[in-house]
């Protein structure tokens, strides 16, 4: 089942969506709370309107209230001239059905139980204190409406409590002091009583004064002033601080009420002025928060119309190029060759870009399928030149087989007869050599224009095992006795040596070139033999050693000037007769030829390995080689066993092959000494591994070849020298060939 497109117009629809309901949860934050003030402003502008009913109310209710007091006082008789009228009866009754439906339930409870506090007031066995305790829980219930009110409203209302609470202590003074006179002294506690609510009447006073704005200040001041109003306060002072029943019933009660009722009626006068005034005051915050909730309301509603002709121009700017960009390259892919380009206009943007790199790609694969086309041409070329290479050097690999058994065949020393046949036999070897150089050259064209991997990789293969054909070759000449003519004009770093001679092995992965003397070189006419020598000793220890065990390669000066090499092997080791033949052979100054029967040129000793065989006695090809080779330049070779297994050969390159003078300026290791400058650190390279394809010197010439017999003679054969300190020891320390040497 095919996986279904992601389609950018659905992501782009989405993103749109998201944005639309972000700025509508933004705006909702807003708009809810404007919604929830203009709530409560309605609330507390129908609050107001209802606290004016309530405190109509209360004011009567307290008018009530105190007649019934002062009726129970003078002990339920209507010649006292107090208690409630009809007509007062049915004017509060119809005050509190209109307040009714706006009153709280706790308030409704109360003014519910009315009818029974009338009855217990008219007829009951309560005194004065127990009706003014039973009314006086209604009228400061209906008196808490404003405290709540102005708790939420604030600004000028915040006078309101005090004052209404200093006008109910008032009417409470002025209800208990006249029931106190109607009772002719005989209950001095109500005078008491009415001093006590004389004196919260003079702390909610303090409080109004203290919260009061100084408008709401200056009103109280000059409405509540005058005789009548001092005068009232004196007669409560009189009357109620130490009240005697003589003097009780001696004042007359009617100058009291008028004061006192005057006062109280100022009082109210004002608390009713404040009230009124939070009326419009209310109904303007009203109209503001209806105003905020119209506001936000349009700000959201313009955000949300932006936000989504914004999201929807933006998408439609991505989606329409988008698609026309879509359509192209799938046309362009489809075909790349002959399809014309994507026509893109009147844009630049990234997506013109897109399409000029579609263009331009379209343009490079063009171009691509042209050299393409080339390249498998000259592959088809490279593959019959490699075909026809291939043919002739199995042809060449077997005459040489068959050279080489005769070879083997011959006697040490061949008879003057037998000259033809070795010449026969160097000018086949030199030709199988130049079959292999133009082998190599063909096989190194092909891995500059291959880059497939794995073709690649046959292709080093195939340049490493002519590689190795080619140093098969060149042993034949060394065994015919042929040499070469021509060298390097130049000086070599023993490092290109070292690593040329590892990549001529089979096992070139094994070797570790552990450290080598700064700025060591060989003189360029004994590079190539000298390379050659050492992969001869590479093959056998690589070749007699466990397959993961690594041969170790390093060099050292002695005091002579001479550099010694060190090859070094964990492998099976070599019998101890076997070891004296091989060093007899190294060092012979005039080594003879192989004897017949040596089947294989890369073993250390025929068929027999390094412990022997009984019965066989000679030894192996490569060391011929290396015997040949180093009594051509004077060179010591010996092996030696090492305590810890395996076998260390120890070559010595004399003085005449290292080059006099300043080296090369090749790099920083190579960099001579300045005067007056800090010395260079001596550069070892410990861990180098020898790489896979350095098989060759840089620069290494066409071989041209001596005939046999004419190479230069050999000085006179010196023993390698007895262990000594060397004058420039390595930097990583290797173990001598002998256990009880430092070095040669």
């Amino acid at each position: 089942m095919p996986e279904r497109t992601a389609r950018v117009r659905n992501r782009l629809t989405v993103s749109v969506a998201v944005i639309t309901l972000a700025v509508l949860g933004a705006s909702a934050f807003g708009v809810r709370e404007a919604w929830r003030d203009l709530t409560e402003a309605r609330r507390l502008a129908a609050l107001a309107s209802a606290d004016a009913s309530a405190l109509a109310l209360a004011h009567s209710l307290a008018d009530e209230r105190d007649g019934m007091v002062q009726y129970v006082a003078g002990g339920r008789a209507d010649s006292t001239g107090a208690g409630l009228s009809d007509r007062q009866r049915v004017a509060l009754d119809r005050q509190i059905e209109e307040f009714r439906p706006a009153a709280p339930p706790a308030v409704r409870e109360l003014l519910d139980a009315l009818p029974a506090t009338r009855r217990e007031a008219h007829s009951g066995k309560g005194d004065a204190l127990a009706a003014y305790n039973a009314y006086t829980p209604a009228v400061r219930a209906l008196r808490g409406l404003a405290d709540t009110l102005d708790r939420r409203t604030g600004g000028d209302s915040a006078a309101l409590p005090p004052l209404a609470r200093a006008t109910e202590a008032a009417s409470a003074s002025r209800g208990l002091l006249l029931a106190a006179l109607a009772a002719q002294g005989r209950k001095p506690e109500l005078a008491v009583a009415a001093q006590r609510a004389d004196a919260r009447t003079q702390d909610a006073l303090a409080d109004f004064t203290r919260l009061a704005p100084p408008a709401a200040r200056d009103a109280y001041a000059e409405a509540v002033t005058g005789p009548e109003v001092a005068e009232a306060q004196r007669l409560l002072d009189r009357l109620t601080r130490s009240p005697s029943s003589g003097e009780l019933a001696a004042q007359p009660a009617e100058p009291v009420r008028i004061a006192l009722t005057t006062r109280l009626q100022r009082m109210r006068g004002v608390e009713d002025a404040l009230a009124e005034a939070e009326a419009p005051r209310l109904e303007t915050v009203r109209h503001e928060a209806m105003t905020e909730l119209e506001r936000r309301v349009m700000a959201a509603a313009l955000c949300l119309f932006t936000a989504l002709f914004t999201g929807i121009w933006s998408a439609r700017s991505i989606t329409r190029p988008l698609a026309s960009v879509r359509t192209g390259t799938r046309r362009v892919s489809a075909d790349p060759v002959t399809e014309e380009p994507i026509a893109f206009k009147g844009r630049d943007d990234e997506f013109a870009e897109t399409a000029r790199a579609v263009n331009h790609l379209q343009g490079k694969f063009r171009r691509q399928q042209g050299r393409i086309a080339a390249l498998e041409g000259e592959r088809t070329r490279l593959i019959t030149a490699r075909q026809d290479a291939a043919d002739e050097r199995d042809s060449l690999r077997a005459e040489q087989q068959r050279l080489t058994e005769r070879l083997a065949a011959l006697p040490a020393e061949p008879p003057a007869g037998d000259a033809r046949e070795l010449g026969i036999l160097v000018g086949l070897s030199l030709r199988t050599l130049g079959l292999v150089e133009r082998q190599l050259a063909v096989i190194e064209g092909m891995e500059a224009h291959e880059a497939d991997p794995e073709r690649l990789d046959t292709l080093f293969k195939l340049d490493h095992l002519a590689t190795r054909m080619r140093r098969n070759s060149e042993n034949l000449l060394v065994l015919a006795g042929a040499e070469s003519g021509t060298g390097r004009a130049g000086p070599v770093p023993l490092l290109d040596v070292l690593r040329a001679a590892s990549g001529e092995i089979e096992r070139y992965q094994r070797v570790r070139i552990q450290s080598l003397p700064p700025h060591a070189r060989l003189a360029g006419f004994a590079s190539e033999d000298v390379s050659h020598l050492v992969a001869e000793l590479l093959e056998n220890a690589t070749a007699f050693s466990p397959p993961d065990a690594q041969v170790q390669v390093s060099a050292w000066h002695l005091e002579g000037g001479e550099i010694v090499l060190c090859v070094q092997d964990e492998g099976i080791g070599m019998a101890p007769e076997r070891l004296a033949e091989a060093n007899a052979l190294l060092a012979d100054p005039a080594p003879a030829g192989p004897p017949p029967a040596v089947p294989d040129h890369t073993a250390r000793a025929a068929g027999a390995g390094r412990s022997g065989r009984a019965g066989q006695s000679q030894l192996g090809l490569g060391l011929y080689v290396v015997a040949r080779l180093a009594a051509r330049h004077g060179i010591r070779v010996q092996l030696r066993e090492q305590a810890t297994g395996g076998v260390a050969a120890v070559v010595v390159l004399p003085v005449g092959l290292l080059p006099a003078g300043p080296p090369a300026v090749t790099g920083l290791g190579d960099t001579p000494p300045v005067p007056g400058a800090a010395a260079v650190p001596q550069v070892h390279l410990p861990g180098s591994i020898a790489e896979a394809n350095s098989h060759t010197l840089r620069g290494r010439p066409q071989h041209s070849h001596r005939a046999p017999g004419s190479h230069a003679a050999r000085p006179a054969h010196a023993q390698v020298p007895p262990p000594v300190h060397p004058a420039d020891p390595p930097a990583a320390p290797v173990p001598a060939p002998a256990e009880a040497d430092a070095t040669i």
